[in-house]
């Protein structure tokens, strides 16, 4: 008999029985036999899982089917979620056309430097290796088309945001503030390990570094505590002398004609209100009295604890500051906190009293002469700033002390109590308004805290010249600036409070400590959001969208009938967390 030959098919029947429907996948032969069609069932498929059922059925039609290590490679897969956030944010902020009407090569590398210090904060040869495409660690050089860069071309574009800096800042000024607005000034420094720039002094370390020069720099924002401007000083220069440039900066270069400056204590001294501020026309300013400056009012009856009886706030008056305003406050938890502080730095230091005391009464080698004594004693007593309420005798062969009670006394009698300065009229800042626009001077202390040691990492400094250690630090500023935004619109996920002007509506007094609202509170303690996720860090969220990638892949030879196939670039499918993310951030993750 001979041969027959036909196409082989899937066949699939169904039949319904007792209420359900049964199907049948059977293998089938098709072929003429005297002029008529005739089926052959070869066997029967309906055991396999209906996706091997369907690519049986397939390729019997035709179409062919490879492995997938063949059909498909994948060339390289680069890092993107967080890049695009960053970035999406930037350019969402208006950061991109305020740096530069038109895009251009400095452009594009110096935003390319602030999302890569967002992202990863390193030194401009790290970053230059991260944009380069051979040795790419992000898609953020394939997002802005930079290929190829070394570190001479950032530093090159570092010096055109220098020469820009004005301009910006000017851009940035008119954005955040305008006429009549409250303006929030601090100052900080971070410690330089190099020997060679100028602007490196020995002064006041705020870092604890004791030993290494520093540089000192002066902040701008505005009442929310958005960055607008920054200023890079000596590391001596003293904190009062950097109000000058800031005052000059604000009236002539910001064009502002009425402003209010919030400052501390440190920066607005009485020197300062009486040679740059009072001169100025439409310049308000709000400050803080020091601790001499209020015990000098205690002595004189202006200030006494009846005045808390009622409210932990009232305003009082001194000849001694004519036409201003002073609102004393009394905090009673960080009276409690002062008086425990206090406490500890006594005991502590009567420890080391007692050995000294000790060595002068030991029979073999006592301590003795009232210069080497004094200078014992001098160390123990200078290191706690205790000094003032102990009284010390000291002679050639002893060496005895006590306590100032009656100083202690009258030293813990205001603890707590603060006195707020200022030249602005009750019409235009209440009291309660006053005392928090002060306490606004946290945020510029979030900014210090982020650009030093949480995010952006201003330190260690690698430049040498001047103009680039200002360009560093202006440069960390405007990624601040980008974080600033991406914190306001991550709220709800972030440990951040998204809910705190509600929270400051539940405050019983402006001078008692700020409240975190419950949604704020319920975050903390349980690590979810309202929805049950896990509540993030920026830092910890930066990671989490990292992990969303671009993958650029190559079409196989058995797909292609070539030996090199086309690329294209696909993405990683995103996971509700990073979903999320970008419906807050209001922009989408794609090439």
């Amino acid at each position: 008999m001979p041969a027959r030959s036909g196409a082989v098919h899937v066949a699939t029947t169904s039949r319904r029985y007792q209420g359900k429907v049964y199907s049948s996948h059977l293998l089938r032969r098709t072929y003429r036999e005297g002029g008529k069609v005739r089926h052959e069932t070869l066997g029967n498929i309906s055991h396999l899982p209906p996706e091997l059922v369907e690519i049986i059925r397939k390729v019997l039609r035709g179409e062919r089917y490879v492995p997938v290590s063949e059909a498909f490679e994948i060339s390289r897969t680069l890092p993107h979620g967080h890049v695009a956030a960053v970035l999406g944010a930037l350019r969402k902020a208006g950061l991109d056309g305020v740096l530069a009407a038109r895009r251009s090569v400095e452009r594009d590398i110096v935003v390319a430097m602030i999302v890569a210090r967002v992202i990863d904060p390193s030194s401009k040869l790290a970053t230059a290796r991260g944009l380069t495409a051979d040795t790419a660690c992000s898609s953020l050089g394939l997002l802005l088309g930079i290929d190829s860069v070394d570190e001479e071309r950032l530093y090159a574009a570092m010096d055109w945001l220098l020469e820009r800096q004005p301009r910006i800042e000017n851009k940035l000024a008119r954005k955040h503030l305008d006429d009549g607005s409250l303006v929030l000034y601090d100052v900080s420094s971070s410690y330089y390990t190099g020997l060679h720039c100028s602007l490196a002094r020995y002064g006041h370390s705020r870092d604890g570094k004791k030993g290494f020069p520093q540089i000192v720099y002066g902040l701008l924002c505005d009442r929310r505590g958005c960055p607008v401007a920054v200023e890079v000083f000596e590391g001596n220069t003293g904190d009062p002398t950097t109000l000058g440039p800031q005052i000059e900066k604000i009236r002539r270069r910001f064009g502002i004609g009425r402003v209010v400056l919030v400052g501390d204590r440190g920066v607005i001294t009485e020197a300062r209100i009486r040679e740059q501020l009072r001169p100025v026309e439409g310049l308000g300013w709000i400050t803080a009295l020091r601790a001499p400056a209020i015990r000098k009012l205690a002595e004189a009856g202006i200030v006494q604890l009846s005045l808390f009886d009622e409210r932990d706030l009232a305003e009082i008056h001194s000849p001694e500051y004519p036409g201003e305003r002073l609102i004393a406050c009394r905090n009673p938890l960080l009276a409690e906190e002062r008086a425990r502080k206090r406490e500890e730095l006594l005991q502590e230091t009567e420890k080391e009293l007692d050995v000294i005391v000790a060595a002068t009464r030991r029979e073999k080698r006592p301590l003795r002469g009232k210069d080497k004594i004094a200078l014992r004693v001098g160390k123990v007593i200078g290191r706690r700033k205790v000094a003032k309420h102990f009284r010390l005798e000291t002679t050639e062969t002893s060496f005895s002390y006590e306590r100032d009670r009656e100083g202690i006394a009258a030293e813990a009698a205001l603890d707590g109590v603060y006195i707020i300065r200022t030249s602005v009229s009750e019409a235009e800042f209440t009291a309660d308004a006053t005392v928090r626009a002060y306490k606004g001077l946290s945020l510029v202390e979030r900014v210090f805290r982020s650009l030093k040691t949480v995010d952006l990492k201003v330190r260690p400094i690698y430049h040498r010249l001047p103009e680039r250690v200002r360009a560093h630090v202006f440069l960390c500023m405007l990624a601040y600036y980008v974080e600033w935004h991406m914190r306001q619109a991550l709220a709800p996920i972030l440990f951040d409070d998204d809910e705190k002007e509600y929270a400051e509506s539940l405050r019983t007094s402006i001078v008692a400590p700020a409240r975190r609202s419950p949604k704020a509170t319920s975050k903390a303690q349980t690590k979810r959001t309202a929805d049950n996720e896990p509540v993030h860090s920026f830092q910890s969220l930066l990671k989490h969208l990292a992990t969303l990638a671009t993958h650029r892949v190559r079409l196989g030879s058995a797909i292609s009938n070539s030996s090199i196939g086309p690329e294209f670039d696909t993405l990683t499918t995103p996971t509700p967390l990073q979903r999320r993310a970008f419906e807050l951030l209001q922009i989408r993750p794609s090439l």
